[in-house]
This record gives C-alpha cells, sequence and structure tokens, in this order.
C-alpha cells in the first residue's frame, strides 16, 4: 500500500517530501514517538529526532531501548529502497544495538548514504548480485554524547537474480 501511495504521489510532490510525511504519519511510525525532521531531496540523509515522553519512558525514568530501535529500524531499508529504485530489492536482516548511557533528554540520529557508497553498491551487484552491507549509526543527546549505536546488516540484491531464487526455492 506504502509504495502504490508513493508512486502516486510522486506526480505532485517531491519524493524527500513524501519520505518525510509518509513516516511520520504513518501509524506504525508514530508509534515509536520518533519524528523524522530532515530529509535531503536525494534521499541520502535523514535525520530523526526522538523526545523522551511518558509513552517511550521506562521504569528508571529513562528512554526505552525499545523504542531507540524501533524508531531507527525502518530507516537505512526504505531509504535504501528509495534511493536504488525498482531493479533491486532490499531487506534488513538483522542489527546489533549498543546502549551506551541512559537517554535522558531529546536524542538525534542521522541515517547517510554517500554517492559514492550508492556507486559501489551498484558495481557490487553487477558482478555478486546480492551482498549484505552493515550500516552503523548513532544516536545522540544535545551535548553529542552517544545514548545508542545500531548497527544494521542490510541485504541488496538485483531484483531478476532475486525472483529466480525464489522460484528455485518454492520448485524444491
Amino acid at each position: 500500500m506504502y509504495k502504490v501511495v508513493t508512486q502516486f504521489l510522486t506526480r505532485f510532490v517531491k519524493p524527500a517530501t513524501i519520505y518525510k510525511y509518509g513516516f511520520n504519519w504513518s501509524p506504525m511510525y508514530r508509534r515509536t514517538t520518533a519524528r523524522l525532521t530532515e530529509v535531503s531531496d536525494d534521499l541520502h540523509y535523514v535525520k530523526i529526532r526522538l523526545k523522551l515522553n511518558y509513552k517511550n519512558r521506562n521504569y528508571a525514568g529513562s528512554m526505552f531501548g525499545g523504542s531507540m530501535l524501533s524508531a531507527t529500524d525502518p530507516i537505512y531499508m526504505i531509504q535504501l529502497i528509495q534511493i536504488l529504485g525498482d531493479d533491486y530489492v532490499v531487506w534488513d536482516k538483522a542489527v546489533t544495538a549498543k546502549y551506551k548511557r541512559p537517554g535522558k533528554s531529546t536524542i538525534y540520529g542521522e541515517f547517510v548514504f554517500t554517492e559514492e557508497e550508492i556507486e559501489a553498491l551498484k558495481n557490487q551487484l553487477k558482478t555478486e548480485q546480492q551482498v549484505d552491507i552493515i550500516k552503523t549509526m548513532q544516536l545522540v543527546n544535545t551535548k553529542a554524547e552517544v545514548i545508542a549505536e545500531f548497527s544494521k546488516t542490510l541485504y541488496i540484491a538485483q531484483k531478476a537474480y532475486y525472483k529466480q531464487k525464489l522460484a528455485a526455492r518454492k520448485a524444491k
């Protein structure tokens, strides 16, 4: 559903605007209590804000780690799907979470893909057809102290290869 709505809206609105407001209005993402605050026009940069409030406060009075994780979970995957386009398949595969200190105030996170990373990834996929990449991001407070660090493993494949792989599995 989200993909169909996005394709329709790109006729009228920039993809970055759709990405930002789509996330912020999506019931799934709203429940994380995070908000996308910045999205670059090329979707290579996304910034989120996560305020401490009664919905995400844990027993100790700091931010629940699950809120931090869920606020970061879908960003890289959907960001990469939008950047690469319809010729590729992208899936979240794994995440490693390292909580460094309690989140006792508003925290921020940035998700970045460089042009060089995207070009290298596309070139790698020309020869390998599927790859796993690891992207690491940090949530920081206003003093730039690291609150948590998440390393996401993303699976990326050429769509034609991925469909062929699925067909082979079904045939077994």
